[in-house]
This record gives C-alpha cells, sequence and structure tokens, in this order.
C-alpha cells in the first residue's frame, strides 16, 4: 500500500550544506561531464525523501553512474518526474518525492529552483537553503555554491518546483544517517 509522507526539509537543506563545497564519495561526480548541479539536487532532495522510484527510463533513482534514471541527473528530466510531466507517471500514487511548479511566493526551504537561458532551456538546477526578506539563498554544484543569493545569478528566466511530499511503500527513512556521512545510499 502506497502512503504518502512529509517531505523532510530541514534534512535537505542540511545535505545541501554538508555536501555544496564537496562531493560525497556515494555518487560520481558529474562536473565537466554535463555538469553535476541536477544530480547533487537529486541528493538533496532525496536526503529529505529517503525514497527513490526505480521504474526504468521513467523513474527517479541513483544506483550507480551507469544505472540511473535520466531523471536523477537531467534538468528537464528531473521536472518532468517530480512534477508529473512524464508519461506514466502518477506523481501523488508513485513511490518517490513529488511536487508541482509554483511562484516565488509559494516556494519554501528544500524547494527547487531551475534556471533558463534566452532560449528558454532550462541548464541549472539549485535548492533553496534559506529564503531572507531581501533574497532567496540557494546551494549549488557545478559552480559550487553555499547559500549563494539568488541574485547574483544571471538566467533570463526561471521556475520554482514545490516538494509537496513524499510516496512511500511502507519503507522507513533510515537512509539519512548513511547517506549524510557519505557511507551508503540505502
Amino acid at each position: 500500500m502506497l502512503l504518502t509522507k512529509e517531505y523532510n526539509r530541514q534534512r535537505a537543506v542540511e545535505y545541501a550544506r554538508r555536501w555544496a563545497l564537496d562531493r560525497n564519495p556515494l555518487f560520481v561526480d558529474f562536473t565537466g561531464q554535463g555538469g553535476n548541479c541536477t544530480n547533487f539536487v537529486s541528493q538533496c532532495v532525496y536526503a529529505g525523501s529517503c525514497v527513490m522510484n526505480f521504474t526504468r527510463d521513467f523513474g527517479w533513482y541513483y544506483i550507480s553512474s551507469d544505472d540511473r534514471a535520466p531523471a536523477w541527473t537531467g534538468v528537464e528530466f528531473f521536472y518532468d518526474f517530480m512534477t508529473g510531466a512524464v508519461q506514466f507517471r502518477d506523481k501523488q500514487n508513485d513511490e518517490g518525492p513529488f511536487g508541482s511548479e509554483v511562484s516565488e511566493r509559494e516556494v519554501e526551504i528544500g524547494d527547487v529552483i531551475q534556471l533558463a537561458d534566452m532560449t528558454g532551456d532550462f541548464y541549472h538546477t539549485l535548492i533553496i537553503s534559506e529564503i531572507t526578506a531581501n533574497d532567496i539563498l540557494v546551494c549549488a554544484h557545478s559552480d559550487d555554491s553555499l547559500d549563494r543569493p539568488l541574485s547574483t545569478y544571471n538566467y533570463s528566466s526561471l521556475r520554482f518546483i514545490h516538494i509537496e511530499g513524499v510516496g512511500i511503500d511502507a519503507g522507513d527513512d533510515s537512509c539519512f544517517d548513511n547517506l549524510i556521512e557519505g557511507e551508503s545510499i540505502f
């Protein structure tokens, strides 16, 4: 039976801050191979959910550099998985985190931002680590950032993904302690 649990925003941000300027040895670093930004944000969201979706091609999971879903590392694929825009995905009835595109006023820490260029192509994924009265602070990889103001980025447009919850199949979230220490993915 599938249940929905709360996304742990504090754990997602704690993980983001711990690994923003470093690399967790449990994951391959894709910097220089197309970028590591969505891989890093997926790790953060995983730290806040401790649930992957192992649906081949359409899921959201990481086992190794050679065995991962496109949504784990691809900007557009990540968006499609999280928002349910991908074919065969019922975001509120499948395992894994799920969310929706929202306005800036609706975001919280642990939510995700994606930046687009002048052609409208989304190219960079960031995780929100803090919201201040004047700016949103983010953590990111590729151009490593720890609590960097969003206002310092150069982009043409952006979208916000609010993580609404996590579909879970009666499992637990015991992965966090091993994950944050860089000991084990599961």
